[in-house]
């Protein structure tokens, strides 16, 4: 009998195959218990996550000396994630970003939302999908966690059965794909909501990481963040990361659409069709030698350089302070369902929505 058997009779922490254990992270205030899965492969990566929020706790990758370090941000126990965080690690829904005035028109009938960022309503509401209890199941080699949202939740039309299926390969690739069927139309957008921090040092700027995002254009917003409907192009402005540039070089530039932001807090209109699967961007760490690729069936990727982190949580090592994560969110475009003429989020009954977003990891 092996140590993690042995320590699953006393603890309740089980070895469900050779790259996927399970154990208890505590009960939530109804009673209802969260677990945590812990996947690793046979290179030493392993990412952990739980049934609250459908989130990624931690993520271990090597960096050029095969140094395992955790590269998002998060914490170590369930309390810190129920007394509140800006999305570390979650999955985001039932409608990923920002919908204007919290409230869309779909098939002639007026929908109100609930709104929790002004007069907006951002990432699903005051009681989105980072912040429900997933039911989970296991795979040899990752787990699916499955969510019910009743029809009228947040204000969204429908009741939505959706699936979140987390793998990491022996390739070191981390996978995410997403299901979801409706009983009613209702707008849908889904997306992974980490913060990256590749130097594996949470308390360290992400302004020396190097950024390349496949975008020729992105969408600008007003000083509430919410896109202005139009789409425009990078070139000659701090949003050209088509070559690859220091995140830092230009995150201060004298620019309006920097300074309602705090920073990059922007979607960029990736160079490929919804639903085709292909690169979105490619992030490094020049220090550690750590990269990850974002690959995506989504039309868009918000790039958000961590601008409102202001040192209020404090993580494993210290502060969690202005600037040192960043989100690379694969997605379709904030507020869509007001605005005709972004690609549209709606899903219907009998249809499914799929969507697929990976990461890859390496050294350089």
């Amino acid at each position: 009998m092996g140590l993690v058997e042995r320590l699953g009779r006393r603890s309740g922490v089980l070895m469900l195959s050779n790259r996927l254990v399970s154990s208890p992270l505590g009960p939530l205030p109804d009673g209802r218990f969260v677990e945590k899965f812990t996947l690793s492969n046979a290179n030493g990566l392993s990412a952990e996550i739980m049934s609250y929020g459908a989130t990624l706790m931690a993520l271990h990758t090597p960096d050029r000396r095969g140094r395992l370090e955790n590269i998002v941000l998060g914490f170590d126990t369930l309390d810190r994630y129920l007394a509140g965080t800006p999305y570390f690690g979650a999955t985001v829904g039932r409608y990923a970003n920002r919908i204007a005035g919290a409230r869309f028109v779909l098939d002639g009938r007026e929908y109100k939302l609930a709104a929790n960022e002004g007069a907006n309503s951002l990432h699903g509401g005051r009681v989105g999908f980072d912040k429900v209890l997933w039911r989970a199941q296991t795979m040899p080699d990752g787990v699916v966690l499955s969510y019910l949202s009743a029809d009228g939740e947040e204000g969204y039309p429908g009741e939505l059965t959706v699936d979140v299926v987390y793998r990491l390969t022996d390739d070191d690739r981390l996978n995410i794909d997403y299901r979801a069927t409706t009983t009613k139309p209702t707008p849908i957008n889904l997306t992974h909501h980490s913060y990256f921090n590749l130097s594996g040092r949470a308390l360290k700027e992400i302004t020396g990481h190097h950024l390349r995002i496949y975008a020729d254009r992105y969408t600008p917003v007003d000083k509430e963040l919410i896109p202005t409907g139009a789409v425009r192009t990078v070139a000659g402005t701090p949003f050209d990361f088509r070559s690859g540039q220091l995140i830092g070089a230009r995150i201060d530039a004298d620019d309006d659409q920097l300074r309602f932001a705090g920073g990059y807090d922007h979607n960029f209109v990736l160079n490929k069709r919804a639903g085709v699967f292909a690169r979105a961007a490619l992030l490094s760490d020049p220090q550690s030698g750590r990269a990850m690729d974002v690959w995506t069936t989504e039309p868009g990727l918000q790039f958000y350089s961590g601008n409102f982190l202001e040192g209020s949580l404090i993580g494993p090592h210290g502060p969690f302070a202005r600037r040192t994560g960043l989100c690379l969110e694969p997605q379709h475009f904030p507020n869509s369902p007001n605005e005709p003429r972004f690609p549209s989020t709606v899903l219907r009954p009998g249809d499914e929505y799929r969507s697929r977003t990976e990461f890859r990891f390496g050294v350089r």
